[in-house]
């Protein structure tokens, strides 16, 4: 979302958002002195709560609802969608209290555009008016960019947010960047919505362990943590990836699914209620044989999570845990893959480099090709 502040030395509303290579800043407006620093504070405050309304519509797409008929979330949540039209009326046209009464509206965005209107009704300055209008709309629209997949501009803000669903578009854009380094370039992690980078991330990462696989004879869900015994990896969550593609799920399914439960969490609620009561079970289990009589074993083993994911940040975090599974691949299979024929006194620098670049090589043309071949299980 846009965060919005008061520049005391300037007198001016200030518009920033974060991306992920920094902050990004513009100047709103610049009030006369007749406008005091607190009424500009109370417009910063409703500017962010519409921001913050508006984002969550991109953030909870009714698309990612498996519920649609009335009344439901899915529905809910189309209704919200539609309503940044009558927000930007809200904020030209505001409802004024009449006879006593105020007419107040269920919807966050639309009642945020109305609670800025009649600020600006009770400031009665055209300028300033003009510019938040304004500002409203740029707000609004950068949310508009972003749902049909463009991050330019003020919509690339959506690179730190954790999307419920998909864009075709930065699918196709997230595939495009693996294609062209299977190890994830910065342009990964900075440019495109980590949600959809996510799911090619899955697809390459499930291409690089069946590559793998081959090389090493092992099967492909337990090529990450055999890595692990060659370098320290986060290799929890791409090992589950790889289980959850391994019993039929697309990586689509299984990024989504991940996904979802940790905004679930971030929210306070269990995603998966048996999943977690089999949780209990198993450590109840571990501590009744390896920790009954050892307090700080057991209070270790009692830290279960609810979610792999930080869920704070679970698109981005599943993303790095996904390009770290990727690497993790090309370890084991320079570990297995065939040593030059040198006597031990010819075996220098040059030598292991120039062999480590050819199988580094031939490690990213096999997995461009595995996934090419299997890019119709994307989705």
């Amino acid at each position: 979302m846009t965060h919005y502040s008061y520049a005391v030395e300037s007198h001016a509303l200030m518009a920033a958002w974060a991306t992920a290579r920094g902050r990004t800043s513009v100047i709103v407006a610049t009030a006369p002195e007749t406008i005091t620093g607190d009424e500009i504070l109370d417009l910063a405050r409703g500017l962010e709560h519409l921001s913050q309304a508006a984002w969550r519509t991109y953030i909870r797409p009714a698309s990612a609802s498996s519920a649609q008929q009335v009344n439901s979330e899915g529905w809910r949540r189309r209704q919200e969608r539609s309503s940044f039209l009558e927000a930007l009326k809200g904020v030209s046209n505001p409802n004024l209290p009449q006879d006593g009464h105020l007419l107040v509206s269920y919807s966050p965005i639309i009642e945020s555009g109305h609670r800025i209107g009649r600020m600006l009704h009770s400031i009665a300055d055209d300028r300033l008016t003009a510019s938040v209008v304004a500002e409203a709309e740029t707000e609004l629209a950068s949310v508009e960019q972003a749902e049909l997949g463009n991050l330019d501009g003020r919509a690339r803000q959506a690179v730190l947010l954790t999307r419920e669903d998909v864009s075709p578009v930065q699918l196709a854009a997230a595939d495009a960047l693996l294609h062209a380094d299977p190890f994830g370039s910065t342009s990964l992690q900075t440019d495109v919505d980590p949600t959809a980078a996510a799911v090619a991330a899955a697809h390459w990462l499930q291409a690089a362990a069946d590559v793998t696989a081959e090389a090493s004879g092992f099967h492909p869900t337990d090529i990450v943590v055999e890595a692990d015994n060659i370098e320290a990896l986060p290799h929890e969550t791409p090992t589950r990836v790889l289980e959850l593609i391994d019993e039929g799920l697309s990586p689509h399914e299984v990024v989504v699914t991940l996904v979802r439960d940790a905004l679930a969490v971030a929210e306070g609620v269990i995603p998966d209620r048996s999943g977690l009561l089999d949780q209990i079970d198993q450590v109840e289990d571990l501590v009744e044989r390896h920790a009954s009589t050892d307090d700080v074993l057991a209070e270790e083993l009692w830290r279960i999570r609810l979610t792999p994911l930080d869920p704070q940040r679970p698109a981005p975090d599943l993303l790095e845990d996904l390009l770290a599974g990727i690497r993790a691949c090309w370890l084991l299979f320079e570990e297995y893959a065939e040593s030059p024929d040198y006597p031990d006194d010819e075996w220098d620098q040059a030598i292991w480099e120039e062999w480590h670049d050819g199988e580094r090589n031939r490690f990213i043309d096999q997995v461009r090709a595995e996934a090419v071949r299997t890019r119709k299980q994307l989705m």
